[in-house]
């Protein structure tokens, strides 16, 4: 037969066939009928500043994000602006503290809701509690211990035993070691990144997305502060890389990364209350920028300003009205609310860059 009415009776049978399927009924029989439809997309707010700079409202729920950057550039205020932001929303947040440099008293000052118990006897602050879980170093030795209580919460919603949206804060990836890292005794970057792909890319992170579907009752967001370090430039005239600690796992599952600072430094400056030659640091100026953003696809960048209480825009007004709003702070800290603010010029001492991730 010509190869030419070959093809042509094929299409015929082929569209024979067709007509008469129904493919309704093949979904119902293979049970493929789930619901593909997913929750209108809902954001967390972060700050007006940050909104403003970035033109994205903030953390989407529902998605895996990542916070990235050297020290200091901005992560945790940000991590606790969604905290402070997710609580009065109905959210619960769960922080994983993991790096051990939280600050109770920073996170009250940004407006999270916190109860301090107090000795009855002594006056002094226990604890904390609160519309909030935390754990830390104490209950979390390693990347399995942190995926295992994030899926433990997981079922315990699951099952009607936690009815609230959860919204994890991890500080942060790359502060603590896999299991098999500690059984020998050995920091292995290797392992760790192993961990972070298996324990996270293959359960964790598929648990968080799939609240998003309309199936879900619940809407959970995953927001992790991932520290980074500097790779070298490959060839004499390429460019110094920005890299994840803990492999790029989460970066690839990841539907939301801003990134603080520079690449070599960063890349902040420092800006002082001055009064009768006595000098407050207050503020620091720093890039942010949206490098990844599988929401809506936009990508910006810009600078803030980065204070004890969250983001403010950078600009004379703004730090006016700063200064104007805690007057009573400055008085206590300088003797009155009169004083001069100055800026030292930014700081371009360049972080040692490596082949391969330091240990």
């Amino acid at each position: 037969m010509p190869r030419g009415k070959k093809a042509s009776l094929s299409a015929a049978v082929s569209n024979e066939l067709k007509a008469n399927f129904d493919l309704n009924k093949f979904k119902e029989k293979k049970m493929l009928n789930a619901n593909a439809k997913f929750k209108p997309q809902q954001w967390i707010p972060l700050s007006q500043a940050f909104q403003d700079v970035t033109s994205i409202p903030g953390i989407p729920a529902g998605h895996i994000v990542l916070l990235r950057g050297h020290s200091d550039t901005g992560k945790t205020t940000a991590l606790i602006e969604a905290a402070v932001s997710g609580q009065k929303r109905g959210c619960l947040p769960v922080f994983i503290i993991t790096e051990m440099k939280w600050s109770w008293e920073h996170a009250k000052m940004m407006g999270l809701e916190i109860n301090e118990v107090v000795d009855e006897e002594t006056g002094e602050i226990t604890d904390y509690n609160g519309n909030f879980i935390y754990v830390d170093r104490e209950a979390i030795h390693s990347i399995e211990d942190v995926a295992g209580f994030i899926l433990d919460l997981l079922d315990e919603q699951k099952k009607g035993n936690l009815p609230y949206d959860l919204l994890f804060l991890w500080d942060s990836i790359g502060s603590v070691p896999c299991e098999m890292s500690i059984k020998s005794n050995k920091n292995n970057n290797e392992w760790n990144a192993g961990a972070m792909s298996t324990q996270f890319g293959n359960s964790v992170n598929q648990r968080i997305t799939l609240s998003r579907k309309e199936s879900s009752p619940y809407t959970n967001t995953l927001v992790c502060i991932n520290k980074v370090w500097t790779a070298k430039a490959e060839s004499p005239m390429g460019k110094p890389k920005l890299m994840n600690k803990g492999g790029f796992a989460m970066w690839f599952d990841s539907t939301f990364v801003v990134t603080f600072g520079n690449i070599m430094n960063a890349g902040t400056s420092k800006i002082k209350a001055i009064k009768g030659g006595k000098q407050v640091e207050f503020a620091k100026r720093v890039n942010v920028q949206v490098d990844k953003n599988h929401i809506n696809g936009m990508t910006t960048r810009g600078k803030l300003v980065m204070t004890p209480h969250g983001f403010i825009l950078d600009n004379d007004k703004d730090l006016k009205k700063y200064k104007e709003d805690h007057a009573e702070e400055w008085a206590a800290i300088l003797g009155g609310s009169d004083f001069k603010i100055a800026e030292e010029d930014q700081e371009y001492h360049d972080i040692t860059s490596h082949t391969d991730e330091p240990q």
